[in-house]
This record gives C-alpha cells, structure tokens and sequence, in this order.
C-alpha cells in the first residue's frame, strides 16, 4: 500500500502531521478531502496556513500545489480566512 509521500505535495513532515490526526492513507486524505484534513491539521497544529490548504488539495487531484485553478484557489483562501475568524 503507497504511503502519503507517495502523494504530490506530501513530504515526510506533512505526513507525520496527517498520521497525527488519523489520516494514514492517500484514500483516508481523499475520503476526508482538503478542507477536512486542513481543518483537523489546524485544530492540532494551530499554525498551519493556506499554503497547506494548496497542498493538501494539490496532493488530492495529483497536481502542484502552485498549479491549483484560480477559482479553486480563490474557495480555499475564503475557507481559510473564514476559519481565522
């Protein structure tokens, strides 16, 4: 079974956090999706930012995380500021 690194975007300092919160798979990291995953990482790792958001939803549909569509990306920035509030 491939690990998470096996995903683009997931370095091994990524997936020690993904494991921290329960999300031991690239299946587990796509069943939870982007903002779930981002919103577990940020209950536990309180300085995650958007740029792991990217990258988790990068890793999910095997692109760059710097490859992401503007739209896309313009939803994921809204989720992130809206969870600083």
């Amino acid at each position: 079974m491939a690990g998470l690194t096996s995903m683009m975007n997931i370095g091994r300092e990524m997936e020690k956090k993904l494991t921290s919160v329960g999300i031991e798979s690239p299946g587990e990291l796509m069943e939870a999706g982007a903002k779930n995953a981002f919103l577990r990482l940020k209950q536990k790792y309180p300085n995650v930012c958007l740029v792991h958001l990217y990258t988790l939803e990068g890793a999910i549909h095997n692109v760059p995380y710097n490859s992401l569509p503007e739209d896309r990306r313009k939803e994921l920035k809204e989720f992130s500021d809206f969870l600083k509030k």
